[in-house]
């Protein structure tokens, strides 16, 4: 095991040398030795414009951005988990545990005091952005990238300031959507990417998500036996973005895709709405700053919609928010969300923005409401699936290329086939199956 990673170190600062500036990489060809996913990773990394010689990761969250953000998020409750079963360990065997968000800012930094000093000196620290698209190659942000666990060793950082350091990082994801909500990593020397210790975090992770799950069901068993006028005079005289148990136990959400009427989440309760109500929290969700009624009405109506009709529907979903839950009730004037909402087409575009493609692949269920025909669902469906269907073409490997495959919406696409089958190895058995697909549509077209 250790003659292997003296040779992958040997191979990965060989390829360093052939980084330019980080602007320009050389071909995959040109690297031999290297990891398929390092090659893959430095690949996304220059098209980030992740400077190799940056000595740090950049500060995205000042003290006071972070210590509000961290009450919030719905991995602060499960920090007791980590702390027992990675933390408290770590304390004197040169590791560090730390646990980012869905898009790679570290949020706990805790372990080893000595090595959490080293550390700060390339900014490993909370509220840093360990991102791929920022600081290219690192577990914590490369496995958010891939959406799974892995390990970096020494010279395959991308960095060149982060290569004394190694570390193994799983994701975490929502026990009940799927969703990924953050990273779990193990930062140190060797001994932070030894064989077991993959083993180790994807069992804690798993424990957590265990354990997030467990509280979720404790929490809604305590609501549902509280009188509802009791559940609902405690939620009016709460402000808006409560710090209490409820709030860091769920992120608030919207299930658009693939469905043709919306499934809505809030506090742990669940309602399925019609399929207006479902567009119109759509689409009022893609516009935090609000719309008035005549922008509403343009965005909701294939032909002349009327302000009137709107409000008639705006009253009927008023109603089902207002026993869902009273904050969730949206403003006037303009009409606007009043409490954070997440949906998950949303979810698919920030995964996309900084190049995770796979995560992106992984949460999309299907088109944005595929029945709508509100102009600005249809504009809306257009935009995510336009972006991940380029983006699978882009930077896709042969297994993204045929699960998107797989989707509704790709079953006639014959350029993500023919894609596939350029990176397909020859000898591929799944060669086949492409092939049968692509003479079907030349059949079909032709007829």
């Amino acid at each position: 095991m250790t003659n292997l990673i003296t040779r992958q170190q040997h191979s990965a600062l060989a390829g360093h040398e052939r980084l330019d500036g980080g602007l320009a990489f050389p071909g995959v060809e040109e690297l031999p030795g290297i990891r398929t996913l390092i090659r893959e990773s430095w690949q996304r990394s220059a098209g980030f414009k992740a400077d190799p010689d940056s000595p740090g990761a950049p500060l995205a969250l000042d003290l006071e951005e972070l210590e509000d953000y961290r009450r919030q998020h719905p991995l602060a409750t499960i920090m007791p988990v980590i702390h027992k079963l990675l933390v408290q360990p770590s304390h004197d065997s040169g590791l560090l545990v730390a646990v980012g968000d869905e898009v790679g800012r570290l949020l706990w930094v805790e372990g080893d005091p000595a090595m959490q000093r080293r550390a700060e000196g390339m900014m490993f620290v909370p509220g840093a952005d360990w991102s791929e698209a920022t600081v290219g190659t690192s577990a914590p942000g490369t496995a958010l990238a891939l959406g799974r666990g892995i390990q970096i060793s020494g010279a395959e950082h991308y960095q060149r300031s982060v290569h004394p350091w190694s570390c193994t990082a799983v994701p975490f994801h929502d026990p009940d959507s799927g969703a990924v909500l953050g990273v779990v990593d193990i930062t140190g020397t060797d001994s932070a990417v030894a064989p077991h210790t993959l083993s180790l975090v994807e069992a804690t992770v798993a424990a957590a998500q265990a354990q997030l799950r467990v509280e979720r069901l404790q929490l809604a068993a305590e609501l549902a036996r509280k009188p509802v006028r009791r559940r609902q005079q405690a939620s009016a005289s709460r402000p808006p973005r409560a710090e209490g148990k409820e709030g860091s136990l769920y992120r608030n959400s919207l299930q658009l895709l693939g469905r043709d009427q919306a499934l809505l989440s809030i506090g742990g309760r669940t309602v399925a709405l019609s399929a207006r109500h479902s567009e119109i929290l759509a689409l009022l969700s893609a516009h935090p700053e609000g719309l008035t009624a005549e922008q509403l009405c343009l965005q909701l109506y294939p032909g002349d919609g009327s302000t009137m009709t709107l409000r008639a529907e705006m009253v009927r979903l008023r109603k089902i928010l207002q026993q869902l839950n009273p904050e969730a009730v949206p403003g006037s004037r303009p009409y606007r969300l009043a409490m954070d909402l997440v949906p998950d087409s949303n979810q698919v575009l920030n995964c996309l923005q900084r190049g995770a493609h796979r995560i992106a692949l992984e949460i999309y269920r299907g088109a944005v409401l595929p029945r709508s025909e509100a102009p600005g669902i249809v504009e809306l469906r257009a935009r995510v699936s336009g972006l991940l269907r380029e983006a699978v073409l882009t930077d896709g490997s042969a297994e993204s290329l045929l699960r998107y495959a797989e989707l509704p919406e790709a079953r006639n696409d014959a350029g993500v086939r023919l894609a596939a089958l350029k990176l397909l190895p020859p000898r591929s058995p799944r060669r086949a199956a492409v092939v049968a697909d692509l003479e079907r549509l030349e059949a079909e077209l032709s007829a």
